[in-house]
């Protein structure tokens, strides 16, 4: 009995397909959980996608990766001097996004990150000059910027933010061989390629590539136990009273698979506020949504979810589900590890 990631597998592929051809020169993305598949299987579909390079989070991913994929890795989190040494071979190629780091890594295969309207790290416009004696010491497999996420507002439109870095850094006399970028649509990177031709612009993307079609994803959990309640009766960890008759439905799926963790979310607009408080105002007596779904609807927590397992309440007008049935679930693929991927 396990919460379950059922996959379209031709479906996923054939989107897979598509984003490849939009992109050409695509660096696939494999980093945190996996986006829900796990390291060694997005290993195994960029090896089939052909492609030479594949990013991942950290060097401990790195580390992980490089005995599944046989290209060359980029590491995606910065290097920072003084930071814990992790074995690699030289086939991982290091973002840096300091001249201090650049000095560090002599003899290194690096790409410099430059400082986009996301402030997150980069170097700076200031920063262009110093880089001269610096990149002499290392291997420069060229500049990145990681821009905003694509289909927000944005103070400066993406192009025109990597425009405007192509023409510092060319000012600045430095080497335009490649340009790392990140959420562009295929037309902007179109646009850029025909601005600059000199330049090979290669798009990492990881959401767009293996979360782009969510119909070909369905998370299912499986039912292990229903009990039937009535109200005023205690159940569960923390011996709470039942609102009313129905069933305890126990079904596959805890805080360890990433049942009940949720990011926090930008909310915009009367509505969506009005909503957020609430689900806060429910959430203080107790009652929170669960992600699984059952006669067409998502299902009442009938407490907190338990490490492994997730007790939802059923009231008694619903005909509840039988052992071994699998409830649908609404999870969230980069926050959620399943028990198994299953191809279909």
């Amino acid at each position: 009995m396990a919460l379950t990631l059922y996959v379209d597998t031709a479906r996923w592929r054939a989107h897979q397909k598509t984003v490849v051809d939009q992109f050409p020169g695509i660096v696939p993305v494999c980093k945190g959980n996996g986006y829900g598949f796990g390291h060694e299987r997005l290993a195994d579909e960029t090896g089939r996608l052909g492609a030479d390079l594949l990013a991942v989070g950290t060097t401990y991913e790195a580390a992980q990766m490089k005995d599944w994929f046989g290209g060359d890795l980029l590491v995606l989190t910065p290097y920072r001097v003084g930071e814990e040494p992790v074995p690699l071979p030289d086939r991982v190629v290091r973002c840096v996004s300091s001249v201090e780091g650049v000095r560090a890594l002599v003899g290194a295969r690096v790409v410099i990150e430059v400082m986009s309207t996301m402030r997150r790290h980069g170097v700076s416009p200031d920063d262009l000059a110093k880089l001269h004696g610096a990149i002499d010491d290392v291997r420069l497999e060229g500049f990145s910027i990681h821009l905003p996420l694509d289909g927000v507002e944005r103070a400066i439109d993406p192009v025109e933010e990597v425009f405007g870095w192509m023409e510092r850094l060319r000012a600045a006399r430095l080497p335009l061989r490649t340009m790392f970028v990140s959420h562009v649509s295929p037309a902007q990177l179109a646009q850029l390629q025909q601005q600059f031709p000199q330049t090979r612009f290669r798009a990492r993307i990881g959401t767009r590539l293996w979360l782009g079609e969510p119909a070909a994803l369905e998370y299912r959990g499986a039912v292990l136990d229903v009990t039937r309640v009535s109200r005023g009766e205690r159940y569960g960890y923390r011996q709470q009273k039942a609102a009313g008759d129905g069933h305890l439905v126990v079904v596959a799926g805890g805080t360890s698979h990433g049942v009940g963790l949720e990011a926090p979310k930008a909310v915009h607009g009367v509505m969506p506020r009005a909503k957020g408080v609430a689900r806060a105002g429910l959430a203080t007596v107790n009652r929170n949504l669960s992600p699984f779904i059952w006669a067409g609807k998502q299902r009442w927590f009938a407490e907190p979810p338990h490490m492994q397992v997730s007790l939802l309440f059923l009231p008694s007008d619903v005909a509840p589900p039988a052992v071994g049935d699998e409830l649908v679930a609404h999870l969230r693929n980069t926050t959620t590890r399943s028990d198994r991927v299953v191809e279909r």
